[in-house]
């Protein structure tokens, strides 16, 4: 009952969803459009410039920033290889600084089109909000903001947006990103064991290296056009760490790898790379 419930009330949580959009939106036309959204889930987009994080960084005190970091990724890592301790101590600022603008702002969630650039990257930013229940989603992607927020509601676990590929001679889809949360059962459950790492495109900022469980099942989701959910499901059976790859990944066994791959998107999901 009380999951029939959780469902009934996702779409009354939508209604008084707040998300701020840094930058621009990004994704299908339908989840980029503040109107649409607003006429068919109810959510409100807050528009917010780079420049303003850039100030609301400012204002946030060193010495908040040096005991975020400190009891909440400094003293938890399970190692820390490229990024500097002051690098991590800007990182924490600029989530505080997110965190204290969605508290103003009264939002639930944040995406930014510009979390590759100054003040900070936003991974560890989006970690954390995803671990207290609330949403962090990166590069501005709107339809994922959207399922994540769906599916905070619905069950109470955050989402891992990934940029998936996939592996035919293993019958595998491959996750990997450099944005994840540490509490993937919800803000209650443990925190996974996880390394602090440099973003690898750039090989600047700080990005989290997540240890997913083996034998973890995985579903695979994306609302898009605001009125279609994609859905597939998996299996994790290896966590690699390739250097090639997103700090985060994970492999998971799905039935026919290469039928997936050549029917992705379900023959409804068009557009450029961040929509598909």
């Amino acid at each position: 009952l009380e999951q029939i419930v959780r469902l009934m009330r996702v779409a009354p949580h939508m209604r008084k969803t707040r998300i701020i959009v840094v930058n621009a939106p990004l994704g299908t036309d339908a989840a980029c459009s503040a109107e649409q959204i607003k006429e068919r889930l109810g959510c409100e987009m807050i528009p917010v410039t780079i420049d303003e994080t850039i100030k609301a960084h400012q204002a946030v005190d060193i010495k908040a920033a040096e005991a975020e970091a400190q009891e909440y990724w400094l003293s938890k890592a399970r190692k820390i290889v490229e990024p500097t301790k002051d690098e991590i101590i800007n990182s924490a600022r600029f989530y505080l600084a997110i965190k204290d603008m969605m508290i103003k702002k009264g939002a639930h969630a944040v995406t930014s089109s510009g979390c590759m650039g100054e003040p900070a990257k936003g991974c560890l930013t989006f970690s954390k909000l995803n671990d207290l229940g609330l949403v962090g989603a990166c590069e501005g992607d709107m339809d994922s903001t959207l399922t994540m927020l769906m599916f905070g509601y619905a069950f109470g676990v955050p989402g891992f947006i990934t940029d998936p590929v996939f592996d035919t001679s293993e019958n595998a889809l491959i996750h990997f990103h450099c944005t994840s949360a540490t509490k993937m059962d919800g803000p209650a459950g443990e925190r996974l064991p996880f390394a602090i790492r440099t973003q690898p495109d750039s090989d600047l900022g700080v990005a989290l290296e997540v240890e997913n469980r083996i034998g973890q099942d995985v579903t695979c989701a994306k609302f898009i056009n605001l009125d279609t959910m994609l859905i597939s499901t998996g299996k994790i059976y290896k966590v690699t760490h390739d250097e090639l790859g997103c700090r985060t990944q994970f492999w998971t066994k799905v039935n026919d790898a290469e039928k997936m791959f050549h029917n992705w998107g379900a023959g409804i999901l068009q557009g450029g790379t961040m929509a598909l």
